[in-house]
């Protein structure tokens, strides 16, 4: 018997600077008041967003890290899926998904594949199919506009997208039996957009202000506030509010306190807003 806080594992990789991957997931989780379980994918040195960085795939630790959570018996309220660096990764999380689950865990996976019409260099064609296979097990899907357009099978391309583009890529999701779906880093004009499908209550756009420049990180936070209001039973709109608006508000500190881009966004000392949310 284990305590009974609520847990998510949570698949990503490890870097020591630059908020990204596990240095924003653990701590957004953990204030949301869930046991934040890491399983790390790759380590390193700097997010991929520096010119250089040292990387150490961590594909072969992976069955013995999940053998010994076998032997304590481990479950978990919800199970989040980012950064995976390799094709056998991917059948690692389809392993954590059929073995740790339970029939109220909530699974949300994060495709990370790639930004701004291009994949990231480690994703072959062969992963991105993986990846479809993948999406298949998520009761939410949380991609940018990018690896939404790989999912779906449709074109990306730059500038503003029109509702009606939208609802057609948002047609082509709708064939992964994903109860939510949220898309977001779609741009329309002044606004980021986010395109929201809950099965339950039908599809919203939702538009807010840009505010400040692009920054790594944002995407796992995102992607946490949403994995930990699911455990939460928050309303599926709700959740993608407050993600957005924490984010918003994280990116507007950060250039208060002239971090350098490529630091990440600093959050930290917000995150007592989430806390208030349990």
């Amino acid at each position: 018997m284990h305590n009974t806080i609520p847990k998510i594992a949570a698949v990503n990789g490890i870097v020591g600077f630059g908020k990204s991957s596990l240095a924003v997931t653990v701590p957004v989780i953990s204030a949301m008041g869930i046991q934040c379980c890491p399983v790390p994918t790759a380590l390193f040195s700097n997010h991929p967003g520096f010119q250089q960085f040292y990387k150490k795939d961590l594909t072969t630790e992976l069955p013995d890290y999940l053998d010994y959570w076998k032997k304590l018996d481990l479950t978990f309220h919800g199970i989040l899926s980012g950064f995976l660096s390799s094709l056998e990764q991917i059948d690692m999380v389809k392993r954590l998904i059929t073995e740790f689950s339970t029939p109220d865990t909530k699974v949300i996976i994060d495709p990370v594949m790639g930004d701004h019409g291009r994949l990231y260099s480690v994703y072959t064609k062969e992963m991105c199919e993986a990846m479809k296979d993948l999406a298949s097990y998520a009761h939410i899907l949380t991609p940018n506009l990018t690896e939404a357009c790989i999912l779906a099978d449709i074109p990306y391309h730059d500038g503003d997208w029109t509702d009606a583009e939208l609802h057609g890529l948002l047609a082509r999701l709708k064939q992964y039996p994903a109860e939510q779906i949220v898309v977001s880093g779609i741009t329309s004009e002044d606004f980021l957009v986010n395109l929201i499908y809950d099965k339950a209550n039908g599809t919203t756009i939702q538009k807010q202000k840009k505010a400040g420049k692009e920054r790594s990180g944002t995407g796992d936070v995102f992607a946490a506030i949403i994995a930990s209001n699911a455990v939460h039973g928050t309303p599926f709109e709700e959740s993608v509010t407050m993600a957005s608006s924490f984010i918003r508000e994280a990116i507007m500190f950060t250039e208060e306190n002239n971090i350098p881009s490529t630091d990440g966004v600093y959050f930290e000392p917000l995150l007592g807003k989430l806390t208030k949310h349990n």
